[in-house]
């Protein structure tokens, strides 16, 4: 389990300080799939990088099954099985992909077969993909499930996802939404946390969390948070609040 236990994130400025994160507790529980939406500029990311540790909080804790990590780096908590995939997904030139696939796993000595389920997993043929270079030859989408596929060969506790549908196109994101429901169907995945403002991606998830200034505006099960999100429960104005766009890929 993920805990965040009043975590703070200030950033300098000139006259001062701005605070992005503004007291935040959360717990993620083992073996779910939870969303992070609301407003852009209200933290949502922030809050993807300081669990990552590529950002440190200015106040608070962070607890991985119970163990403070809050002053582990990005490195440290990849080892204790916390992953983060960026929005644009970096390009190797030279590295195959089943050299990426063999370094997420750790195993240098990977078998050919066993990196080709990995990719058949996101819905890529092997064969076509096995051998090539991480390059510009893949496209956006291509990359986010090759990316996604070396997540599943770390076998990661915590797998985070940041608006994983920038940039890619409509079919690339019908891939990428399959690829998403067969992973939450799969408790061996562990946790899954994405940030998202789309409503098919909030639609399978378990749990919604809405940040909104920096703070928790609501969080809960998916059928309590998501009609209202969409206005359909007596509750057009947090539909305008917390604005969640329907199909659309940026």
């Amino acid at each position: 389990m993920l805990e965040l236990k009043g975590i703070s994130f200030e950033v300098s400025e000139n006259k001062g300080s701005k605070e992005i994160i503004k007291d935040i507790s959360l717990k993620i529980e083992d073996n779910k799939f939870v969303v992070i939406t609301g407003p852009n500029g209200g933290g949502k990311s922030t809050l993807a990088k300081i669990i990552a540790g590529i950002e440190k909080p200015t106040a608070g804790e962070i607890f991985l099954d119970g163990e403070n990590i809050t002053g582990l780096s990005v490195t440290e908590r990849a080892r204790k099985g916390i992953s983060y995939a960026f929005q644009q997904p970096v390009r190797f030139k030279g590295i195959r992909v089943l050299d990426l696939i063999r370094l997420a796993s750790g195993n240098k000595k990977l078998g050919i077969g066993e990196a080709c389920n990995y990719l058949s997993e996101v819905g890529l043929c092997a064969k076509d993909y096995i051998n090539r270079e991480v390059n510009a030859s893949l496209s956006g989408g291509e990359l986010k499930r090759i990316e996604i596929a070396t997540v599943l060969a770390r076998g990661t506790e915590i797998s985070l996802f940041d608006e994983p549908e920038a940039g890619i196109d409509l079919w690339s994101f019908q891939n990428l939404i399959e690829v998403f429901e067969r992973m939450q169907k799969k408790s061996d995945h562990g946790s899954i946390v994405i940030i998202s403002h789309q409503e098919r991606i909030l639609n399978i998830a378990d749990e919604i969390v809405v940040i909104s200034g920096g703070s928790i505006a609501k969080q809960g099960k998916k059928e309590d948070i998501l009609p209202e999100l969409l206005g359909t429960a007596s509750a057009v104005s947090a539909c305008a609040k917390f604005p969640v766009h329907a199909g659309e890929v940026q």
